[in-house]
């Protein structure tokens, strides 16, 4: 069974952009006609700034499955475009002149889960050979999402992209964090524990010593 970190981050990793081609048709029974009128002209204009346009559509659905009135899913989807104009713009301020499609839509999940513009452009710009934009923000977003706090977040992805294998695979991180509140850790100190090194999380309040080590490659 997957567990919550793993279940959260393999949900961004299967996500595909798309071209705004074809977006009626997918809208086309899930949402009003005029919601899915308004959702193609801004995936056309999405499309047309490099941006992905999956997101978008993907958000319209999710109103539409949930009988969202119909100005609800439109502000939805206008917001989910702003993050992806936000995220391409950390993009450039890191350096990437032509941010693929996956780094942009990672970076708007990392902004949405509460990481700063700032810090998306810094893990941006620290990312790997390795491990490149993407992969980088799907993890730091899943992490804030688990409730890491944000400064502490930066620090261990990019700690864990500088040592490359301590404190553990940069993949592992959110499995890592999830185990040690299992065991009783607040986020914080789960994260804390990882970042000090050596792949150990710390021991929750009863736990008792040696029972706080996490997952090490």
């Amino acid at each position: 069974m997957r567990s919550g970190a793993l279940g959260m981050l393999l949900g961004v990793l299967a996500a595909t952009s798309v071209g705004a081609q074809g977006v009626a048709s997918r809208l086309s029974g899930r949402v009003p006609p005029a919601v899915a009128a308004l959702v193609e002209r801004l995936a056309d204009s999405a499309a047309g700034r490099g941006l992905p346009v999956e997101p978008l559509i993907e958000k319209a659905i999710e109103g539409g499955a949930k009988g969202v009135p119909d100005e609800r899913v439109v502000t939805a989807v206008r917001a989910t475009l702003g993050r992806l104009d936000e995220a391409a713009t950390a993009m450039h301020t890191a350096g990437l002149a032509r941010p693929d499609p996956e780094a942009i839509e990672a970076g708007a999940f990392a902004l949405n889960a509460g990481l700063s513009a700032d810090a998306v452009a810094a893990l941006a710009r620290h990312s790997s050979a390795r491990y490149g934009p993407a992969a980088t923000l799907r993890v730091a977003g899943t992490l804030v999402a688990l409730g890491v706090p944000a400064p502490e977040t930066v620090r261990l992805v990019q700690q864990a992209l500088d040592a490359g294998s301590a404190p553990g695979d940069l993949l592992d991180l959110p499995q890592q964090v999830e185990g040690a509140m299992a065991r009783g850790a607040s986020p914080a100190s789960a994260a804390e524990g990882l970042s000090r090194g050596a792949g150990h999380a710390p021991t929750g309040p009863h736990s008792p010593p040696g029972k706080g080590q996490a997952h090490k490659p």
